[in-house]
């Protein structure tokens, strides 16, 4: 019987990589091989060590040279330097590890490794936003899935990004109603605003700066259209969180599944392989060890967000006027530098006191979540954090910031009810009143509590999240056997 090994690629950002790497942890746990997918780059910065015999770690170029930020605002030339440079080195390897191209070499060589253990990649799950390699997994005679990181709600919106541009409701002017409902997204209606939607969808709100939709937005509506192409749709999400969404992508997809949230899934007893790019700071749980149950906030942006000095000098000034201790993860590039700061980010912070405030440049965020001590979660509502924080009913305030984000922390406030949505605000008294509020709420949390139990249960045996899981491992198996089937008549 052919041994199903997938290929698991995802986009080169850290939450890309944040979910699509517990996806590879639970594909382990299910008896599947996986090679998992960095960029040179990424490799080298993560200390990416094999958990299992069956997982390895390799590499493609992006084309860009080592020094380069990757920062947000290169998000396009990144994108079209590894479909450029990335592609053609993706394709050989591919070629080189897939059934057709895993053939023994009369020297009695076997694979661009020599690696005999691992078997052909029979399947690659690949990041949705990467069209072009699920394009050449087909093309070998791979097939290939898709996986969209983000929430399905975000993937709901650019889906019908067509029909938002037929009916005029983009690109909307940038000076306009930002409260007024958008029409035609199905399931949303009167629920989703224009301040709901990312600034790209703004008349001249985001890279373009023009009168047309921006060039990012292109590519996450097209790789939305694109992911009908693939064998099906993989998401980071459950129906107790989404079902709506779900039921309104599915019709146009080929297969879905919501195998979320991912992390929370994986029951291998062996530890779970590193993701981070960035060295996380140990030393902030230790000091929570040493704070009241329910008394920290905990502040991150994530890994892309960039903010002003003076948005850094708003959220400082409403966290220390709300009176609780709080932890700050603080990138070193996450406060845009300012001729008009005295001091760093990061001294502003110590400033206030070690008993009332601790800062570091990143931290183990899940272990950070479920510390007894964290009382909310000042959030830029990523996806994984969003879900993250949902698992261990933390309650949220959502300052988003692109993206998908901004629907996220919509439905968080709106929907879920277990947080508040700060967006297009950085105003020191409200930041003040609504981390006061997630703190102090009973009503806030007791939805969180009881959204985290639900979610559990999605990914526990039984579960929602859990069956789906077992569909897609069926799944992925039943299309190895279909490709050793054809590969042996090839044969004959």
């Amino acid at each position: 019987m052919a041994e199903a090994h997938v290929l698991v690629f995802p986009c080169p950002a850290q939450g890309h990589i944040n979910s699509m790497l517990p996806f590879a942890a639970a594909l382990l746990d299910a008896g599947v091989f996986v090679t998992f997918l960095h960029t040179d780059h990424n490799l080298r910065r993560a200390s990416s060590v094999a958990s299992s015999p069956r997982l390895r770690f390799l590499s493609v170029p992006d084309g860009l040279p080592d020094d380069h930020p990757r920062s947000l605002g290169d998000m396009m030339e990144l994108e079209r330097s590894l479909r450029e440079v990335g592609a053609v080195r993706y394709r050989a390897l591919l070629a080189s590890l897939s059934s057709a191209g895993r053939r023994p070499s009369q020297d009695g060589s076997d694979g661009v490794d020599g690696d005999r253990s691992f078997p052909p990649v029979t399947c690659v799950v690949a990041d949705g936003l990467l069209t072009w390699a699920i394009d050449a997994a087909e093309e070998l005679g791979v097939p290939a899935l898709a996986f969209r990181t983000s929430s399905a709600s975000s993937f709901l919106a650019y889906q019908t990004v067509p029909e938002l541009v037929e009916l005029g409701e983009l690109p909307f002017p940038a000076g306009g109603d930002l409260d007024e409902p958008v029409r035609g997204v199905p399931g949303m209606e009167g629920f989703l605003r224009r301040r709901d939607l990312p600034s790209v969808c703004r008349r001249g709100g985001g890279t373009g700066g023009g009168a047309g939709l921006d060039p990012i937005l292109h590519v996450f509506a097209e790789a939305t259209a694109h992911s009908r192409e693939a064998r099906a749709l993989v998401f980071n999400t459950t129906a107790s969180l989404e079902g709506a969404a779900l039921a309104h992508i599915a019709p146009r997809m080929r297969d879905v599944f919501a195998v979320g949230p991912l992390h929370a899934m994986s029951s291998s007893s062996a530890p779970a392989p590193a993701s981070s790019l960035w060295t996380e700071d140990d030393g902030c749980v230790a000091w929570l060890d040493g704070r009241a149950d329910r008394s920290v906030v905990y502040v991150s942006l994530g890994s892309l967000a960039v903010i002003t000095h003076d948005q850094f000098t708003e959220f400082l000034s409403g966290l220390v006027a709300a009176g609780y201790p709080f932890l700050w993860v603080l990138r070193a590039d996450t406060v845009a530098a300012s001729k008009d700061q005295h001091a760093t980010p990061q001294e502003a912070i110590r400033a206030v006191g070690e008993d009332k405030a601790r800062v570091v440049a990143w931290a183990p965020q899940r272990d950070v979540l479920r510390h007894r001590a964290v009382g909310c979660f000042l959030t830029h509502a990523g996806w994984n954090s969003t879900l993250e924080a949902t698992v261990e009913g933390v309650p949220m305030v959502c300052w988003p910031f692109f993206g998908d984000q901004l629907i996220n922390s919509r439905n968080v406030g709106a929907v879920w009810g277990t947080g508040l949505d700060m967006k297009d605000v950085f105003d020191r008294a409200v930041v003040e009143r609504m981390v006061r509020e997630a703190m102090e709420s009973a009503a806030i949390r007791s939805s969180a509590q009881k959204l985290a139990r639900v979610v559990r249960r999605d990914v526990s045996d039984g579960g929602s999240s859990a069956r789906e899981f077992e569909r897609l491992v069926r799944f992925i198996k039943e299309i190895t056997m279909e490709g050793a089937k054809s590969d042996h008549q090839n044969q004959r």
